[in-house]
């Protein structure tokens, strides 16, 4: 992997508004969120496809979100399968932004 300064990646890219979104991380000057660009990416769309599905936005857009996601993972608290699955299926109490 390309050596980079992590914070680098997104920071320019990726901003929180209370007035966007609930305060969601998004894409800066945008509505669209960084949860919508993993859930494009997780359904197999490419980088291309959110691209030209949101043409307001751009890769570089993309993979500021995606390495957003991967510093959130990277320094936030350990959070198992099991506790995900069942804050999917409304079985937890789990706060994912303790």
């Amino acid at each position: 992997m390309e050596s980079v300064n992590m914070n680098c990646r997104w920071t320019k890219r990726i901003a929180t508004n209370l007035e966007i979104l609930a305060g969601k991380p998004i894409v800066a000057g945008t509505r669209i969120s960084v949860e919508l660009i993993l859930d494009c990416m997780a359904s197999g769309w490419s980088v291309d496809k959110v691209v030209e599905a949101y043409p307001h936005i751009t890769q570089e857009d993309v993979l500021a979100a995606l390495a957003f996601a991967a510093d959130v993972l990277r320094k936030k608290p350990f959070v198992t399968v099991a506790e995900i699955e069942a804050l999917v299926e409304g079985e937890s109490n789990l706060d994912l932004c303790a």
